[in-house]
């Protein structure tokens, strides 16, 4: 801006000098035409008056005539203050005011002359060989004297004419440096009140480029550029508010697409991955880093995804698939291959939508595991109800000792299918979370003591010992039922896989103190010394059904639900379980219940 400022500048001075030069011009011409004029006709009338008042010789040899001319010359230069020269018609001169007429050259083709013999009248300037300086000669014709005839010349030095023009250039030169300079200065200033305001919006225009769109233009002009500044403001608002408005929507869509449980990858229709959510990355097992950029053929993926996406960019149309991922870990993905278009026919790309329903078909396969678990469970004691119940009928029933031995079996069978439809009737209670807890403090000890009698007439029965160690100051807040739900499952558990002489200990204890000498959680343990859990079935024995063991579960007469029963139970307390054991050193069951809800 500063340039333009500086060549708007020359340019004005440019014009005004050039305009002011030519008036200058102009202006000495004009004088210069004026003195000459002014003194070409002083010359014109001293000539004539000259020609009145001269006594011409009528007679006499050419050397007397010359004596004679340039004597009169002489005297008539000093009245005329200018050179007075007497020539004769054939161009002879015969006397001059300045010269000796002798050594003077023939003056018939002396431009004056000619004019005067043509016109009447002559006059010209040039530079005289003679005097060696500019002269303006005047010609004045003696036509009508009987004495003499020819032409009386006068001529004027030139030098104050010069000398006037000089000084007349001499001011206009210094004139024109000072209108130079002045003009200069209001040129500068004209062009920077031009330029600033246009310097101004130029720097706001750019940092509106630079996506600057809260600067302004501060101007207070009213005119055309005013106007310019006034619309450079209005059109940053717009933008400002339009990419507000992007930004925002932007936002919400990052938030979105990174907070989606479901991976997103959005392929261009060059087949370049251009998107990719967080879920995306932890699902196929690469960052963003590694794959966007790149074409969908040249990412590390399994040969069935890329088989898919190339079908899809084919086919144009929504493609629905399950693929089990096994890397970085093994999982069953449902994908959505969903065609993007810019308008109706423009293809834009594909868009990707992975959902992981591992877990869905986990809890298929559960469901139908329980089901086939119940029906095998409830067909058991139904198939021993009925095949005693036929033997009964067929006859045994007269035998008194047999009779009774089959219906104690009929009995037992009849006790353990009652058993386990509560168990399953109740878990699916819990599961469903129709339970309502009810709670209220419960002091530890006592209740553990009293949970602890419950059970050691069964106990007693395969000579196991329960031993406590609880502290005697620890309250919890809970659903007393439920806990002693809780803790009879977990020692019934116990005594029926630990040997004849084993033990069962509980341990209650005060875990995570705080600052204030309180405790927020209550740790319960319960171990036993039995045949322990084989490291490969710990992260199932929560489930329903499962067993170790399966022989001996059987026997003890087991529904294989009670420990499914006590999580859901210690999760709707808002507390964790979990178990620490290993084949032949028996299990620790380890529960951590917040004291307060």
């Amino acid at each position: 801006m500063k340039k333009f400022r500086v060549r708007l500048t020359l340019i004005f001075v440019v014009l005004i000098g050039l305009s002011v030069l030519a008036s200058s011009i102009f202006m000495a011409r004009t004088f210069n035409q004026s003195q000459l004029k002014s003194l070409k006709e002083n010359l014109v009338r001293e000539s004539k008056i000259i020609l009145a008042m001269t006594d011409w010789l009528r007679e006499g040899s050419d050397t007397e005539q010359i004596a004679y001319y340039t004597k009169l010359a002489e005297r008539l230069r000093t009245i005329a203050e200018a050179r007075v020269t007497f020539i004769r018609e054939d161009g002879i001169v015969l006397g001059d005011s300045d010269n000796n007429p002798v050594n003077m050259d023939n003056h018939s083709h002396r431009e004056e002359v000619v004019q005067a013999r043509e016109q009447g009248l002559g006059s010209t300037t040039r530079y005289s060989q003679t005097l060696k300086k500019n002269m303006l000669y005047v010609a004045v014709p003696v036509n009508d004297n009987p004495k003499f005839r020819g032409y009386v010349r006068l001529s004027m030095s030139l030098e104050d004419v010069e000398a006037s023009t000089r000084l007349v250039w001499f001011y206009l030169i210094l004139g024109l440096l000072i209108f130079f300079l002045a003009a200069g200065l209001l040129s500068y200033r004209i062009a920077h009140g031009l330029t600033q305001p246009l310097e101004k919006i130029t720097r706001v225009a750019r940092q509106i480029t630079h996506m600057n769109y809260k600067s302004r233009v501060y101007i207070k002009n009213t005119d055309e550029i005013g106007q310019l500044g006034h619309a450079i403001n209005a059109m940053a608002d717009s933008l400002q508010f339009q990419m507000n408005r992007i930004q925002e929507d932007e936002s919400r869509l990052k938030s979105v697409l990174e907070n989606m449980i479901s991976g997103v990858v959005m392929i261009d229709r060059e087949g370049r991955i251009v998107l990719l959510n967080r879920s995306a990355e932890e699902i196929l097992g690469f960052s963003s880093k590694e794959l966007l950029g790149k074409r969908y053929d040249q990412a590390k993926q399994q040969y069935e995804m890329t088989q898919i996406i190339q079908e899809c960019m084919e086919r144009k149309e929504h493609i629905r698939e399950e693929i089990t991922f096994y890397f970085p870990e093994e999982r069953i993905l449902e994908i959505n291959l969903v065609p993007m278009y810019h308008s109706e026919e423009e293809w834009a790309g594909i868009v990707i939508v992975l959902h992981d329903i591992s877990a869905i078909r986990r809890l298929e396969r559960m469901r139908s595991e329980f089901v086939a678990n119940v029906s095998h469970e409830l067909k058991t004691p139904i198939a021993a109800v009925k095949g005693f119940a036929e033997t009964l009928l067929a006859g045994a029933v007269k035998d008194e000792e047999t009779a009774n031995s089959f219906l104690q079996i009929i009995y037992d069978e009849s006790d353990r299918l009652n058993r386990l439809i509560v168990d399953i009737l109740e878990l699916s209670k819990i599961e469903s979370k129709r339970i309502p807890l009810y709670f209220s403090p419960i002091h530890m000890d006592m209740f553990v003591r009293k949970t602890v009698e419950v059970m050691r007439t069964e106990a007693a029965k395969k000579q196991v010992k329960i031993d406590m160690q609880v502290d005697e100051t620890v309250y919890l807040e809970a659903d007393e039922d439920r806990l002693r739900q809780i803790l009879i499952n977990l020692l019934a558990n116990g005594i029926s896989y630990t040997p004849e002489g084993g033990k069962v200990t509980v341990l209650v204890e005060p875990a995570d103190p705080t600052p204030e000498g309180d405790y927020e959680h209550v740790r319960i343990i319960i171990e036993d010394t039995g045949i322990g859990i084989p490291k490969k079935d710990l992260p199932r024995i929560f489930e329903r059904f499962y067993r170790v063991d399966k022989a001996r579960s059987r026997s003890s007469g087991g529904t294989g639900l009670g420990l499914s029963i006590v999580k859901h139970l210690v999760e709707l307390h808002r507390g964790t379980i979990r178990v620490e054991s290993g084949l032949g050193v028996g299990s620790k069951f380890i529960i951590e219940l917040p004291v307060i809800h």
